[in-house]
C-alpha cells in the first residue's frame, strides 16, 4: 500500500501537507489522505494516479468488473460534416412519411445535464443509407481509400432504442434514446440490446453520484465512449433504481411539454397548467428527489462508506481540456436544455402566432381534442410534436402560407392573435401588433436555434421602415410563394396607398396639418412598397425553395428582406457562400448555377448523389497499388 496526500483544494498547502502527516502519524487518516494498492491505477485508462478516488470504484475497476462487461456498448456513431444536419422541424412531415423515416432519422446530438429525458432536435441525412454523407467523407480524406468508417461508425446500432449521453459535459447525465435514432460524435450511445441489466435499472444507476464522480475524475470534460465502456459497475443491482428513472423520464417528458420546439410540446405553460394543473417547479423538485434517492441506492451497491460519499458530493473537475471543434461538429457540442424558460406570456403569444399559421392545434386547449397518452419512450417519435394540427384537421383560419401585418386585411396576424386568444379565454396582453414589430422574430429566432443552428419558421420580409410586413410560413413555401406575395398583398395594398395620397394630393391647399402629415406617410409608404414589390418580383423567377436544404439557405435570397439586422447579417454571409459555390450541395446552388454545379458533379460523387446526377460522376483513375489518382495527376 502506498500514501498519497492531496493538496488541490488546500489554500494553504503547506499547513496542510503538516496537518495530514500528523494525522496520519498518529494513526488516523485525514480527509485528504489516501492509502492505495498501486497496482488497481492499471485499471483505469491511461493507468491515472486517482489515488483520491473512493476505494471500492478502484477495486471493482481492478477486478475488471465494467459496463462492458454487463453487455451494454457505449459507441460514437456519426462524425461527418454539419451539412446533413437539419434541426427536426426543417424537415417537412410529408418528406419523412414520402421516404421512410430512415431517410432523415432523428440524432442523438449531445446534450446539456439532462437526466432520464431530452428532445430530440436534430436529424441526419440518410437518404440511400447516408450514401451522400460517405461519398462526401471519401471525398474529403481520399487517404481512407473509401474507407468511412473512419467518420461512420457503429452503424449496427442506428435506429435500436437504446440510451445516449452528450460527450462534452462537467455535469454527466444519461438519456433514454428511441428507436429509429443515429447518434453522432457529440451524442454517445450506450446500447442495451444485449445488456444483461435491464435498460431502465442501468439508467437510473448511471445517473447517479457515483458514476458522474468517476467520470469526473477518469476524464473531466470529455467523455468519450472508451471511458463509459470502462465505468466500474457494482456486483448487483437494484430494480428501484429502474422504477425511479422511468418515473424521473416521465416528469421531464410532462414539463418538455410546454417547450415549444420539442417533439413533446403541446401546449403553452399556461394554458398546459388550465388543462392538466401542471406546476413546473413542483415537477423539477421530484426529479431533484428522485436522483437524491438513487444516489442513495447506488451508494449502498457500490458499497461507499459515509468518508466516500462526502468525497464523492464534494468532488469537482479538478482539471479542464480544451474542446477542439472540427469540421465534423462545429454546431454540436451542446443543445439547449429542457430547464431554459421562456416568459410565460410570450409563450403564449408565440402559440397563438404558430395557431394562425395552422401550425399548433388550439382545439387542445379548449377541451375540444384530448391530449394523446404519453407514448412509449423507446418508441420512434413522430414527425409531429402532439400540439401540432393533426394531418387534414382544419386551420384555425384558412390561408395560403402568407399573414401580414396590416390592419382590417383578412389576413391581419394581429387580429388573429387575438381572436385565438379570446377563443381559448386567455387574456391578451397589451398591445399585440407593438410585440410582433418588435419582440416576436428576436424571440422566435431564439427559440428555434440550438447549438449553432438557427432555423426560424415565421419570416417576417418588410418594407424598409418596417410599416409593412408579410410573415411567411417555413413549411408552406413552394416557388410560387413570392409571386403569391406580390399579387394578393403587396400589389393589392400598393393600389390602395396609391388611392388614399392621390385623394390627398387632390386637395391641394386644403389639406389639413393632420392631411399634411398623412399624406407624407402615404407616399413614403407607396414608395417603399414600390420597392418591396420590384424586390419580390426580382428573385421570385430563379427562387426554387426546396426544404432539405434547411432554413438558412432557403431563406438566404431574400435577405435584403428582414430588418432584424443579426438574422440578416446571418443570410447574407450565407448567401455570400452560396455564390462563392460553399454549398454547391443545395438544391438552391443548382437553381441558381447550374452549370457550375453539374461541372463539380463530375467529381465530387456527393454532390452528384445530391442533386441525383450520379451518371455524371467521373470516378479517378486508379494508380498502382490500387490507390486512386487525382484528377489531373500525371500518369
Amino acid at each position: 500500500m502506498s500514501v498519497f496526500i492531496g493538496l488541490v483544494n488546500h489554500q494553504e498547502k503547506g499547513q496542510a501537507l503538516m496537518e495530514q502527516i500528523e494525522s496520519f502519524r498518529s494513526g488516523h487518516l485525514g480527509k485528504s489522505t489516501f492509502e492505495r494498492n498501486t497496482e488497481s491505477f492499471s485499471a483505469i485508462d491511461g493507468a491515472a494516479f486517482l489515488y483520491s478516488m473512493a476505494r471500492p470504484l478502484l477495486e471493482l475497476a481492478a477486478k475488471g468488473q465494467t459496463l462492458s462487461t454487463l453487455g451494454a456498448d457505449a459507441r460514437q456513431g456519426i462524425g461527418a460534416a454539419t451539412r446533413y444536419h437539419r434541426l427536426w422541424w426543417e424537415i417537412l412531415p410529408e418528406t419523412v412519411e414520402q421516404n421512410g423515416p430512415q431517410s432523415w432519422p432523428f440524432m442523438a446530438h449531445g446534450t446539456p445535464y439532462s437526466p432520464f429525458y431530452k428532445p430530440s432536435y436534430f436529424r441526419f441525412k440518410w437518404v440511400q443509407a447516408g450514401a451522400e454523407a460517405k461519398a462526401d467523407i471519401c471525398h474529403r480524406y481520399p487517404y481512407l481509400n473509401g474507407n468511412y468508417g473512419f467518420k461512420i461508425q457503429a452503424e449496427e446500432h442506428y435506429f435500436l432504442p437504446g440510451l445516449a449521453y452528450g460527450k462534452r459535459t462537467t455535469n454527466f447525465s444519461v438519456q433514454v434514446m428511441p428507436a429509429d435514432h443515429v447518434f453522432s460524435f457529440e451524442g454517445t450511445v450506450i446500447a442495451t440490446t444485449s445488456s444483461r441489466v435491464e435498460p431502465w435499472t442501468l439508467l437510473g444507476l448511471l445517473n447517479s453520484r457515483p458514476v458522474a464522480y468517476w467520470l469526473s475524475k477518469v476524464c473531466a470534460q470529455h467523455k468519450a465512449y472508451n471511458y463509459l465502456q470502462a465505468l466500474p459497475v457494482p456486483n448487483e443491482f437494484d430494480d428501484r433504481l429502474g422504477v425511479l428513472s422511468r418515473f424521473g423520464w416521465s416528469i421531464s417528458r410532462t414539463i418538455d411539454q410546454s417547450n415549444e420546439s420539442s417533439n413533446a410540446f403541446l401546449l403553452p405553460d399556461v394554458l398546459l397548467f388550465n388543462l392538466l394543473g401542471n406546476n413546473s417547479e413542483m415537477l423539477r423538485e421530484r426529479i431533484s428527489k428522485i436522483l437524491e434517492e438513487i444516489d442513495d441506492i447506488s451508494f449502498n451497491l457500490f458499497g461507499f462508506n459515509e468518508t466516500e460519499r462526502e468525497l464523492a458530493f464534494d468532488s469537482s473537475d479538478s482539471f479542464s481540456d480544451d474542446i477542439q471543434n472540427d469540421e465534423s461538429d462545429d454546431d454540436a457540442a451542446e443543445e439547449t436544455s429542457i430547464s431554459d424558460q421562456v416568459d410565460q406570456i410570450d409563450a403564449l403569444l408565440t402559440w397563438a402566432v404558430g395557431v394562425a399559421f395552422g401550425r399548433f392545434d388550439w382545439r387542445l386547449a379548449t377541451g375540444e381534442r384530448e391530449a394523446p397518452p404519453e407514448p412509449d419512450p423507446f418508441d420512434p417519435l413522430p414527425a409531429k410534436s402532439p400540439g401540432m394540427l393533426p394531418a387534414g384537421a382544419a386551420p384555425f383560419h384558412n390561408h395560403n402560407g402568407i399573414l401580414v401585418d396590416d390592419q382590417g386585411h383578412q389576413h391581419d396576424l394581429p387580429r388573429l392573435v387575438e381572436e385565438i386568444l379570446a377563443r381559448v379565454q386567455a387574456d391578451v396582453p397589451g398591445d399585440v401588433r407593438r410585440w410582433l414589430q418588435r419582440d416576436f422574430f428576436p424571440l422566435h429566432l431564439k427559440q428555434y436555434s440550438k447549438s449553432r443552428r438557427k432555423a426560424p419558421i415565421y419570416w417576417p420580409l418588410s418594407t424598409t421602415s418596417g410599416s409593412y410586413t408579410l410573415w411567411l410560413y417555413y413549411p408552406s413555401l413552394t416557388n410560387q410563394t413570392l409571386y403569391t406575395a406580390v399579387n394578393d398583398f403587396v400589389e393589392p395594398k400598393l393600389k390602395q396607398v396609391s388611392r388614399d395620397a392621390a385623394t390627398l394630393r387632390d386637395k391641394g391647399a386644403a389639406r389639413t396639418r393632420d392631411d399634411e402629415k398623412a399624406f407624407e406617410t402615404l407616399q413614403t409608404l407607396e414608395l417603399e412598397l414600390i420597392e418591396l414589390r420590384d424586390t419580390l418580383l426580382q428573385i421570385a423567377p430563379t427562387y426554387r425553395p426546396k426544404h432539405d436544404d434547411g432554413v438558412q439557405i432557403t431563406a438566404a435570397p431574400l435577405w435584403s428582406l428582414f430588418r432584424h439586422k443579426p438574422w440578416q447579417k446571418i443570410l447574407k454571409d450565407t448567401w455570400s457562400k452560396l455564390e462563392k459555390g460553399e454549398y454547391d450541395w443545395a438544391h438552391l446552388a443548382m437553381a441558381y448555377w447550374p452549370e457550375r454545379v453539374r461541372e463539380k458533379c463530375k467529381t465530387d460523387k456527393s454532390l452528384a448523389i445530391a442533386h441525383d446526377l450520379e451518371d455524371l460522376y467521373e470516378p479517378a483513375p486508379l494508380a498502382e497499388g490500387g490507390k486512386r489518382k487525382k484528377k489531373g495527376s500525371g500518369a
